[in-house]
């Protein structure tokens, strides 16, 4: 044991930084009464295989345990050994035979051993509890635990400018790093499933052509499997439990990145940024900052419970000690202290300046606001993130719910940040799969009151500010899958949930899918009595999809939905690297065709101004700031089949499943998208709006966008079949369960 003899020159500074001799260290473990840096090198004459040496640390000063240790190089694995009080019962758990990863780590080697070595007391071969209160296990876990890496993080090369795509033109790509491309032809095979991959030509060109400005990935922040994961031989695919917020998941790295250590998966993250805004595509992280990989009380000792558990962690108040979950995953961190919030921000801010990525979406995010009485959107972790001089300008986006009191709170989250918009997955999935499915039983459905809302982009969840409606209709992220539940194709073809290969009995995932089988559940061969369903269901994705496209706001695609991917009707394959969560790139026609009609509604999307509004629509003719009126027609009008204005009658009756949407953009151009949620075709007066004619660019009925060229009626008279124009008035017949897009330059 060495005590270090030169004093810290940044003592506050958490984490490991390398200086021009050495390396500064500081870390917090406010209730501990010493703490030791443990200096860890391969040594085969050890029976673990390791070598330490420990530098006792200097401190605390406010709750930091520092030191600068000269002669410490880049790649140096370590660790922290806390010593203190083992008093479970008062929350602490203090025990030096347990090597502890640096909360700060910029790099991470190595795997969780699960057994007794990893628990902090002694557990059974479960890993329960042994007897009535948790006893200190001497083992240490030197061999066992992750070791943390030093890195060198500071400039290298140049960035290349961020693309900073504005919200109103943006579109969100929901991916995993491994998922996208572990099939995905045209990426050679050492790249696939990797960081490189990610950002292959082949990868950047399938994204470029769809028309993805933004990619948000999955987390990739470093992680650990749950132990009951490990026991039924499967892992944390996901990656929702996190072990590390600023050192990258390594095994996401090529295998060349991995051999050659942490340094080189850093710098694998690097390029990988670098190639895609070089591309002109933006990064977004999902990050996990409301619980880490620890688990519950009991739970694994691999870092903050063996530094400072009562300030990390939230307790439930009870005697002894136990956690609180308000994540589902045994622990929750605790937003009411300094350290924690800073701890957040710091990792961030880490991401943002040294990695260079755009944004982040916030798993969880009423957590992350909670102080003593609850969710707080003033609060101090919401504040900085709005003020912080390298956050403010990045995209910020949050899961607007948890699972504690009151941890529904979509809309209330302040701007700048966006939310995920689970109103709008479930209205939109209402109105085209579960009104139908009872409709085809005779049963009543909602009518369009609910969807209308939501293709208005949100304005009773998001138009609450001070002053009103500042937000606009872009902090709407509006979906209909994600990474959880089920996918585009599978919504269309399962009624229930088949989650059998989880290992948990169908009982995880969500029961309340709002999907629909069009009659027959899971795939319909080419030789079944049901054939004639098929091209029911790809017409349900294509109104599902375009309304996704189509509405106001920022549309999000979960990867694979635009080629039809399944998951076999697994809604939860959280624990499955395996084709069941992999894109897969077998592009039948079909498919083809899905795939040429996502990129049609994108590039209409792109074109009409009309089509993506940032701006809440305010139902009357657009003024200028002195009050002249500048255009007649209003911004946003709803007419009825009849090209009449939807009365409010009709807004409240289900049985009306038929609207007409008319957006008119600040440059003159208009849009109509005409809805047909009934099981019958219904006749339609084209409503006004248009300056001259109305242009159809698209329709739901047709297979490939190119197929459109619906007739219209003209006073009565039958038009030719491949007409696509027409004028205010005229009279239109549209399928049942249609959607139909025109516009007028």
């Amino acid at each position: 044991m060495t005590d270090a003899t030169l004093p810290s020159r940044t003592p506050h500074r958490l984490g490991v930084h390398l200086r021009e001799d050495g390396i500064d260290v500081a870390v917090l473990a406010s209730h501990a009464t010493a703490v030791d840096l443990c200096l860890l090198d391969r040594d085969p004459a050890e029976p673990d295989g390791w070598s330490e040496r420990r530098v006792r640390l200097t401190g605390p000063e406010l709750g930091v345990w520092h030191a600068h240790v000269p002669g410490v190089h880049a790649g140096q694995h370590y660790g922290f050994r806390a010593h203190g009080r083992w008093d479970p019962a008062g929350g602490t758990r203090y025990n030096p035979a347990k090597l502890l990863v640096d909360p700060y780590a910029r790099g991470i080697s190595g795997a969780v051993l699960l057994g007794q070595a990893v628990h902090g007391h002694r557990v059974d071969a479960d890993g329960r509890t042994v007897g009535p209160t948790p006893e200190l296990d001497p083992t240490d876990s030197r061999a066992a635990a992750p070791h943390s890496v030093v890195v060198d993080d500071r400039f290298d090369a140049a960035p290349v400018p961020r693309p900073r795509v504005p919200w109103a033109d943006t579109v969100v790509y929901e991916a995993h790093v491994r998922g996208l491309t572990r099939q995905m032809p045209g990426v050679p095979e050492h790249l696939r499933g990797t960081y490189a991959g990610l950002a292959h030509p082949a990868t950047v060109a399938h994204l470029r052509s769809l028309g993805v400005t933004t990619l948000e990935l999955l987390p990739i922040q470093a992680i650990v499997d749950e132990p009951h994961l490990t026991r039924r031989g499967l892992v944390n695919y996901w990656g929702y439990n996190t072990l590390g917020f600023f050192a990258p998941h390594a095994s996401y790295a090529t295998a060349a990145a991995q051999e050659a250590g942490p340094q080189a998966v850093l710098d694998e993250v690097k390029g990988m940024v670098r190639l895609l805004h070089a591309a002109g595509i933006e990064v977004l992280l999902d990050v996990v900052l409301n619980h880490t990989c620890e688990g519950g009380t009991d739970g694994l000792h691999l870092s903050w419970r063996g530094l400072d558990p009562t300030v990390y962690y939230l307790h439930d108040g009870g005697s002894p000690a136990r956690f609180a979950d308000l994540t589902g995953c045994g622990n929750t961190l605790d937003f009411r202290r300094p350290r924690v919030v800073q701890m957040a921000l710091d990792s961030l801010r880490y991401w943002a300046d040294v990695v260079g990525v755009d944004g982040f979406r916030f798993d969880l995010a009423v957590t992350l606001g909670r102080d003593a009485d609850g969710f707080n959107p003033a609060h101090p972790f919401l504040v900085a993130l709005q003020t912080d001089p390298v956050l403010g300008d990045r995209k910020l986006v949050a899961e607007p719910w948890d699972l504690g009191p009151g941890g529904w709170r979509t809309g209330q989250f302040p701007p700048p940040m966006a939310e995920w918009n689970d109103r709008f997955r479930d209205a939109v999935r209402t109105f085209w799969l579960t009104d139908p499915g009872e409709a085809a039983h005779g049963r009543p459905g909602h009518g369009v009151r609910d969807l209308a809302t939501r293709l208005a982009g949100s304005a009773d969840l998001f138009g609450h500010s001070d002053p009103p409606l500042v937000r606009g209709t872009v902090a709407s992220v509006n979906f209909v899958t994600a990474h959880d539940g089920f996918t585009l194709a599978d919504l269309v073809a399962y009624d229930h949930k088949h989650n059998e290969a989880n290992g948990e009995g169908n009982r995880d995932g969500t029961d309340h899918n709002r999907s629909w089988n069009h009659g027959v559940e899971g795939p319909v061969t080419s030789s079944s009595v049901a054939l004639d369903i098929v091209p029911l269901r790809r017409r349900s994705m294509r109104n599902l999809l375009g309304t996704l496209l189509l509405s106001a706001g920022t549309p999000m695609i979960t990867a694979g939905d635009e080629i039809g991917r399944t998951q076999l009707g697994n809604n939860n394959p959280y624990c499955l690297d395996d084709p069941t969560s992999w894109v897969h790139w077998d592009l039948a026609p079909w498919r083809q065709d899905l795939l040429a009609t996502a990129r049609h509604l994108l590039a209409l999307r792109r074109r009409h101004p009309a089509l993506r509004s940032p701006d809440f629509y305010l139902g009357r003719p657009r003024t200028a700031p002195d009050g002249t009126v500048l255009d007649q027609r209003r911004d946003l009008d709803w007419r009825a089949a009849d090209g009449r204005p939807f009365g409010h009658e009709q807004w409240l009756d289900p049985a009306v499943r038929t609207l007409q949407m008319v957006r008119t953009a600040p440059d003159g151009s208009a849009a109509l998208l005409l809805i047909n949620g009934a099981l019958d075709p219904v006749p339609v007066t084209l409503s006004d709006g248009a300056r001259d004619h109305w242009e159809l660019v698209w329709d739901s009925v047709a297979e490939h966008p190119d197929d459109v060229g619906t007739p219209t009626g003209h006073g009565g008279e039958d038009p030719p079949d491949d007409a696509r124009t027409a004028a205010p008035g005229d009279r239109v017949v549209v399928e049942p369960l249609s959607l139909r897009v025109y516009v007028s330059p």
